[in-house]
């Protein structure tokens, strides 16, 4: 029982957000397109989470992907949909403005 709580609390080793940005990643906002209207990452790509199942096949499952939204939970849900239908490098970057230090 002890272990099955420990795996269940597992985290991922940190990802060096930073340096996937640099190298390519792809930065994925999946909030309302009025949201990202308002203000949003440079060069991240619009694509709400309700849409994410539809639009899949336009992404590249080996180029990393870096998820963001207002607030990280509907990024780590978008990062949950794409793991979970063979993307190898998914990332919850959290809130858009955590991101907006590495933007370009």
């Amino acid at each position: 029982m002890l272990q099955f709580i420990k795996n269940l609390f597992k985290s991922e080793p940190k990802a060096d957000i930073g340096a996937l940005i640099a190298n390519g990643a792809m930065i994925m906002d999946v909030r309302t397109p009025a949201e990202y209207a308002s203000g949003h990452i440079k060069g991240s790509v619009n694509m709400p989470l309700n849409s994410l199942p539809m639009q899949m096949a336009k992404l590249k499952k080996d180029k990393p992907i870096i998820t963001c939204c207002a607030s990280g939970m509907r990024s780590g849900s978008a990062k949950s949909i794409l793991k979970s239908n063979g993307f190898a490098e998914v990332h919850n970057g959290g809130s858009w403005m955590n991101l907006k230090k590495y933007e370009k």
